[in-house]
């Protein structure tokens, strides 16, 4: 486990929280997933938490975040609510979207987190654009774009990452390269290195153990803090795991993925584990206190669950809000539609 910057106590047992609350998220909509109590598909982050925590906690609530499908981690790790996130997931109308979202659209923009996107590598273009406003604007926020190894062979990647150097954007696209493009391992659709990508368009790039916490910590506060000072963009390819499949339904995966292989990773480098033995070693916590957070992390999800399930849908009436404009505020943007 890498050290990081000068951090206290509680800095240190918030990232521990913030992974624990992660995963107790994600065990919980899984559960859901598997009793029919929720409407579609769900793509589980159990196992990524140290990249959603080490570089969340890097960025500050005006800074910006774009999302994927796989995005429940960094909606928690920008501060996301648990009760107002499963009722998202179970299209109830206090969702972050009013239920119109589900898993892979939830938005919270009250902490910089501009949306998952159900499109591989479809957020990196809003990421860019958001980026270029801070620049135009003026103003001090940086932008992090979270995206999978598959999404790096979407032609927008290289469109973006060359409009970004050329304008020294303050962005960080950050890769969750977690071994497999869906149902196929990442050295079989990936040739070459992925940070020499970003390196041939002038982009100063790193490789980083997804898995360490406090690694990803330190990089994203330096990179973070780069930004602001106009040195960006930057870019990081992280090496990191997915304990489930490519989607709560993807079970039988042996096909594709060996099960020695996801115990080996579940065993030596899953990132909560590690990280609260480093706390233990370190004498901040006590494994009696790890366990005490555990289980009233636990008890909040499933309190939030049993939340979620019991409110109120969205009334038929909203069907079409926030889904059109209107008709007076479309004119706004038509030159020459009004008389």
């Amino acid at each position: 486990m890498s050290e990081t910057r000068t951090h206290n106590t509680e800095d240190y047992l918030r990232m521990y929280r913030q992974m624990v609350r992660i995963r107790a998220f994600e065990d919980n909509a899984n559960q859901l997933y598997l009793a029919a109590k929720m409407p579609g598909l769900t793509h589980m982050y159990s196992g990524q938490e140290a990249v959603a925590v080490g570089i969340c906690e890097a960025l500050t609530d005006e800074d910006r975040i774009t999302s994927t499908h796989r995005g429940h981690g960094h909606c928690v790790a920008k501060g996301a609510e648990f009760k107002a996130m499963f009722c998202e997931l179970l299209g109830k109308e206090e969702g972050y979207c009013r239920g119109k979202g589900g898993s892979m659209h939830i938005a919270d923009q009250s902490h910089g987190n501009l949306g998952a996107n159900a499109i591989v590598g479809g957020s990196m273009g809003i990421a860019t654009g958001a980026a270029l406003s801070a620049k135009r604007l003026g103003k001090n926020f940086v932008t992090v774009c979270f995206f999978g190894d598959g999404a790096t062979a979407q032609g927008l990647w290289y469109e973006v990452m060359n409009m970004a150097a050329l304008w020294n954007l303050p962005v960080i696209y950050a890769c969750e390269n977690n071994g497999y493009s869906e149902y196929t391992k990442t050295k079989e659709i990936a040739a070459g290195s992925l940070i020499k990508r970003a390196e041939a368009f002038g982009i100063e790039s790193f490789q980083i153990d997804g898995q360490d916490v406090l690694a990803v910590n330190e990089l994203a506060e330096t990179l973070s803090d780069r930004c602001r000072k106009g040195e960006g963009p930057f870019f990081i390819e992280l090496k990191t795991y997915r304990y489930h499949g490519h989607h709560v339904g993807d079970i039988n995966r042996d096909y594709y993925r060996a099960k020695d292989e996801e115990a080996e990773w579940k065993k030596l480098r899953d990132p909560i584990t590690n990280f609260g033995k480093w706390l233990e070693d370190q004498g901040i916590v006590s494994a009696d206190e790890l366990v005490e957070i555990n289980n009233e992390i636990k008890a909040d999800a499933e309190a939030a669950v049993e939340y979620a399930l019991n409110a109120a849908y969205p009334d038929p009436s909203e069907v079409d809000m926030h889904v059109y404009a209107g008709v007076d505020h479309a004119l706004d943007y038509l030159p020459g539609a009004r008389p």
